[in-house]
Formats: structure tokens, C-alpha cells, sequence
């Protein structure tokens, strides 16, 4: 066994475990007051039913032995069976904590299209299924051992633009048609209700990201620190880029446009940091900022209701980093060939094209059909009165804040007020029991 190479997928693993949360606050921070626990319980909620899948044979259909390029053979790897010894190299095991870390970040990303109004059960069931028959077999496409788009067709995707990003997106958008606008999309507020929690989820998003894209290497090696270089890289020219737009569109640059981009450039340099050189992660990211920025308003256009722009920086970032590669791949790299602008010519970005195209119109076609399915059957969409309450409530019976709804004792009150009434002002009305502070008596209460 390598120590050196397991020790750093270990650490990996870790780091694109919290990514998960990092979502979660990212997410949770997007929508209004009276959503965000059950946001953020989406992500928890996927994190505990594909982990638990993964275990017993999401690995094994994603990296058994291949039957005809489509899907590993289930009962290779089928609850873990023989994997416990040590290896050569790094531990079958440790691998198995690191993809399932993938599959996680995967499902959780998905929610972020149906905020608001979906039922959290029925997510847990459609978490369930699109890792069986959507994650799992697209991860094999693209990375198990015979595999028609990774070995097959020879496509690059060296952490997961399609495989992730390409085949979330595309889901989220097949749920956001299935389960409908929300009541007031294009009506009513949908600002973020707090923007430092979005500000704290990117940062630990791009933190995990070390892991996620670093780690894809599987070893402490060149190929770890120049994925890890144009992560840095293409993140921050995202980011000034998204800025940059918002800046000449708007007139201001913004906190959630700052969080957005550094989203946008993570996606997008996800499948390109192991086959560019540094120079060309920062034009990708570049690239990313622009381009995703510029398409997340397209939802109001087109009458799509993809609530945080799940679509617009995951499908569009990752079809960007995909794309991008055929042209600014360079075989310089540890996993590059060259591309077109390396003298590379059209077969690079073909493949490309064509893995990126295949992951999309899969995940697209079976998602949609997995929601409609649960939408006629138990249900996915929560009632309208439900969306009007917030599905915390409604759903978790909890608030995301309960400051300033405290009891507080009229003893305690009356000592706390005394000195305001001796110095002229109103005398607060007598209370037969406890106040609740944060009233319309002159607390504040978070928006909803």
C-alpha cells in the first residue's frame, strides 16, 4: 500500500464531504427565510440515502466490470464483499469513501432547482432512484474501466464536468418543468434572505473543491498540484469575471455575482484542471464567468423555474469546461492531449461534444420521467397552501430562526423597562404572562 497517495485520498474524501455542507449554506442562504431548512435538509437528506446505496451496490454498478460499456456488474462489488484487504497502491476501500463523496455532491446539487416546493420525502425516494439508474451508470460511462465515453470514445473529464455537473444540471432542469413554476415566479421577492450564509457555503465549496479536483489524481504528484494550481486559477478569473459583467450590466458588482462566479469557475474547471496549463484555466474561467452569468437570466425569458440556477452554472458551466477542452487542452498537461489551439485539430473536441451531448440527453430523458412518475404516483410538489406557509413549517414543523420568539418572564421585562419609563417614555401595558420578544412590539423578524 502507498501511505503517501492514501493518506491524500483520505484527505480528499474529507474535503469533498464538506462540500456537502457547504452546499447546504450555499443553498440555504439562496432562498427565502421560510425555506432554508428544508434546503439545507435536501443536501443532509441526500447525504445520508446515497451514502447508505452507495455502500451496498452504487459502486459496484458504477465501477464493477463492464458490461458492454453501459453499467458495471452489480454483484462485483455488491455490499463491499472482498474489498476489506489491503492492496498495491491505494486501497479499493478508500476509493469507495471518495466516489461516494461524488455521488453525494451530485444528488445534493439537484435540489437547488425545485426550492421552495418540493416534499422532502418524495426527494428522498428520487435521491434513491436517479443514483441507481442515472448516477451510477453515467459514472461508469465516463470513468469505470471500460466505459464507452471515458475508454471508448476517449473523452476528458478528469473530475466530473459531465459526470457531475453536465448530468446534475440537466436534471435539475428536467425537475424544474415536472414540478412547475412557483406560485409567484417572476412576482414576488426571491432575493437571498442572507447572503453571508451563501458567501460562507461558496467558500467552503471552494475549500472541498482542493479535494474533489486535486484528489481525481489519486496521488500526491504533479498531476494533484497543477489540478489544484488551475482550480486557484480559473475560480478567481470566474469570480472578476462574473463581476465584471454585473458591473457593465448593472452598475454594481454583488456578493451573491462573487458567489456565483466562484461557483461557475469551480464547474467549469472540474472535467479541464488536469489536461491545461495554468494560463489557459485562467481564459477558461474567464470564459465561465462570462457565459454562466450572462445565462442564469434566461429562466425569466424562456418560463423555467430553476430557483437557483442549477441550470445556469452547472449544466452551462460544465458544458463550457467539457467544450473548452478541445480547444485548450495541451498534452503539456498530466492528463491533456492537444487541442485545437495546440495544433490538436477536431477529434478532441468531437469526443468532447459528443460524451457532453450523451450525458445531458440521458440524465435529461430518465430524470424527467423519474419525476413525472412520482409526481402522478405519491406526490412530489407540496400544496400550494404549504409553499404560501413554507415548507419548514409545514414539512419540519421548525424555523431556520427562532430569535426574537422567545418568552420572556414580566419580572424580567419590568426591571429591563423601568428606566426607559423613568425617563418619560411610555410605560409598557401590563402582560398577564411572558412576552414573546421579536412582536410587533418592536423586534425585528427575519424575512420571509
Amino acid at each position: 500500500m502507498d501511505t503517501g497517495d492514501t493518506a491524500w485520498i483520505l484527505v480528499s474524501t474529507a474535503l469533498v464531504m464538506l462540500m456537502t455542507p457547504g452546499l447546504a449554506l450555499f443553498y440555504g442562504g439562496m432562498v427565502r427565510a421560510k425555506s432554508v431548512i428544508n434546503m439545507m435538509m435536501m443536501s443532509f437528506g441526500a447525504l445520508g440515502v446515497v451514502s447508505v446505496l452507495w455502500i451496498i451496490f452504487g459502486y459496484s454498478v458504477a465501477y464493477g466490470e463492464s458490461i458492454g460499456g453501459i453499467l458495471g456488474n452489480p454483484g462485483d462489488f455488491f455490499g463491499l464483499s472482498g474489498l476489506l484487504d489491503s492492496a498495491d497502491g491505494i486501497p479499493t476501500l478508500v476509493d469507495v469513501g471518495f466516489q461516494a463523496m461524488f455521488a453525494v455532491i451530485t444528488v445534493a446539487l439537484i435540489s437547488g432547482s425545485i426550492a421552495d416546493r418540493a416534499n422532502f420525502w418524495t426527494w428522498l425516494v428520487f435521491a434513491a432512484i436517479w443514483m441507481t439508474v442515472v448516477y451510477s451508470p453515467v459514472a461508469h460511462w465516463v470513468w469505470g474501466v471500460g466505459g464507452w465515453i471515458g475508454d471508448e470514445l476517449g473523452a476528458v473529464d478528469f473530475a466530473g464536468g459531465t459526470a457531475v455537473h453536465i448530468n446534475a444540471g440537466a436534471a435539475g432542469l428536467a425537475l424544474a418543468l415536472v414540478l412547475g413554476r412557483r406560485r409567484d415566479f417572476g412576482k414576488g421577492s426571491h432575493r437571498p434572505h442572507n447572503l453571508p450564509l451563501v458567501m460562507l457555503g461558496a467558500g467552503l465549496l471552494w475549500f472541498g473543491w482542493f479535494g474533489f479536483n486535486a484528489g481525481s489524481a489519486y496521488g500526491a504528484n504533479v498531476a494533484a498540484g497543477v489540478a489544484l494550481v488551475n482550480t486557484i486559477g480559473a475560480t478567481a478569473a470566474a469570480m472578476l469575471a462574473w463581476l465584471v459583467v454585473e458591473k457593465l450590466r448593472d452598475g454594481h458588482a454583488t456578493s451573491l455575482g462573487a458567489a456565483s462566479g466562484v461557483v461557475a469557475g469551480l464547474v467549469a474547471v472540474t472535467p479541464a484542471c488536469g489536461a491545461l496549463n495554468p494560463m489557459m484555466s485562467i481564459v477558461l474561467g474567464i470564459a465561465a464567468g462570462v457565459v454562466c452569468s450572462l445565462t442564469v437570466s434566461l429562466k425569466f425569458r424562456l418560463r423555467y423555474d430553476d430557483s437557483l440556477d442549477v441550470v445556469g452554472v452547472h449544466l452551462v458551466g460544465g458544458l463550457v469546461g467539457t467544450v473548452a477542452i478541445g480547444f485548450l487542452a495541451t498534452a503539456d498537461a498530466p492528463d491533456g492531449v492537444d487541442g485545437l489551439f495546440f495544433g490538436g485539430g477536431l477529434d478532441l473536441l468531437g469526443r468532447q461534444i459528443l460524451g457532453a451531448v450523451a450525458v445531458l440527453a440521458y440524465s435529461f430523458v430518465v430524470t424527467y420521467a423519474i419525476g413525472w412518475v412520482l409526481q402522478k404516483t405519491i406526490g412530489f410538489r407540496v400544496e400550494d397552501d404549504h409553499e404560501v406557509v413554507g415548507v419548514d413549517r409545514i414539512h419540519h414543523g421548525e424555523s431556520g430562526y427562532e430569535i426574537g420568539n422567545e418568552e420572556v418572564p414580566d419580572d424580567v421585562l419590568a426591571r429591563v423597562e423601568a428606566p426607559a419609563a423613568g425617563a418619560g417614555a411610555a410605560t409598557a401595558p401590563p402582560a398577564a404572562s411572558g412576552r414573546v420578544l421579536g412582536s410587533s412590539e418592536g423586534g425585528m423578524s427575519p424575512a420571509t
